[in-house]
């Protein structure tokens, strides 16, 4: 009898105890903290691009971002420029690099996953290749055209702001779908830029040259114009904005 009592009491006891005990749950999702992206929409304008995202915990992260712009044309030119004045520029051509640091605020799920507020800091840089240009120096009722070589950078500092939504495509939470909804910023730039000629130019010519190039009147840019018997130097100094958009695709691990 005693031996009885004896086992329905640890079977009591045993049964106290596991009630008592709280399931095994997870509470961090995964040890996957890192995610390496591209941006896919990005190509469609010659931007080479990838970035690092590092979460510092569930609803902070890091990601950082290196793109390059393949030499190419101007895109939309003749929005700031007459069609006149864009044939003084048909084989000018740029490129571009940036670097965007921003910190990530998640509001969803977390660990990388759901919407986040992202506000971020961009340094942009923007050069040109050596380009062609025609200055027509009018006197006496002739027009003498003065074939010139451009060439320049400019460089920008700004800072923004960044909503998207992040989501991760398969059950392994490895490949991951980052939305950036809409992003904005705004700040400021500086750039050098020299028109040279191989013919000797007159302070006539200077004056003449000056003034074609102050009546580009380019929209939101400030910009100075020194010349000399050699060609114009033009320093710019105003506004640096941008936007972005997009679709990336990554890997979490």
């Amino acid at each position: 009898m005693k031996k009885i009592l004896l086992l329905l009491s640890c079977i009591l006891i045993s049964g106290i105890n596991a009630q008592e005990m709280p399931p095994n749950v997870h509470t961090v999702p995964e040890d996957k903290m890192n995610i390496i992206k591209t941006n896919i929409t990005g190509y469609a304008f010659r931007n080479i691009n990838l970035s690092y995202e590092r979460s510092i915990n569930r609803w902070f992260a890091i990601n950082i971002g290196f793109g390059t712009v393949a030499e190419g044309k101007v895109p939309f030119m003749n929005a700031f420029l007459s069609e006149e004045d864009e044939k003084d520029f048909q084989n000018l051509k740029i490129k571009a690099t940036n670097l965007t640091i921003e910190p990530r605020f998640y509001i969803g799920e977390g660990y990388g996953k759901g919407f986040y507020f992202a506000p971020y800091y961009r340094y942009s840089k923007v050069s040109t290749n050596t380009f062609d240009y025609t200055y027509d120096y009018s006197a006496f009722g002739t027009t003498l055209p003065i074939p010139m070589k451009g060439l320049g950078d400019a460089k920008g500092n700004s800072g923004g702001l960044m909503v998207g939504a992040q989501f991760f495509l398969n059950k392994q939470h490895s490949f991951v779908l980052d939305f950036w909804i809409a992003g904005a910023h705004y700040g400021s730039g500086k750039g050098d830029f020299s028109l040279m000629s191989d013919i000797f130019l007159t302070p006539e010519m200077q004056a003449e040259l000056k003034r074609e190039i102050e009546n580009l009147d380019i929209p939101f840019v400030n910009y100075t114009v020194e010349t000399n018997s050699n060609g114009a130097k033009i320093k710019v100094d105003g506004p640096w904005a941008g936007f972005r958009s997009g679709f990336s695709l990554g890997y979490r691990f």
